[in-house]
């Protein structure tokens, strides 16, 4: 998470924040939870069923379940169609190129045609 780079569009350096995250599962853990509270980040991550069992156990002191926005979280099966659709170039999928402007530039091209 520390090595995130989020590109401006205008002059000046990298924001090395990101506004929000959205993550699937895989992002749930406590401590990926917590270092993005640390670090002010807002996030949505679905939490994992065990994750659940584990804070109902608990009772009271549980705690309280995360915040979770069904509507911000649909916006990232967006991304996911996009990367599903730029696999289907088998040279990206597979990465042929090993340099990587070459590899860079054929995930342009193939962004460009896919959106032409």
């Amino acid at each position: 998470m520390g090595a995130i780079r989020v590109p401006r569009s205008g002059p000046g350096r990298h924001r090395t924040r990101p506004a929000h995250v959205i993550g699937d599962k895989g992002y749930s853990p406590k401590a990926i939870r917590a270092w993005l509270r640390q670090h002010n980040i807002a996030h949505t991550i679905p939490e994992r069923a065990d994750q659940i069992a584990n804070r109902l156990r608990g009772g009271r002191s549980g705690g309280r379940p995360p915040a979770f926005d069904k509507q911000i979280y649909k916006r990232r099966n967006l991304v996911e169609r996009c990367f599903n659709r730029l696999k289907q170039w088998r040279g990206i999928a597979t990465r042929y190129d090993k340099i990587a402007e070459c590899y860079q530039a054929a995930v342009t091209l193939a962004s460009l045609l896919m959106w032409a």
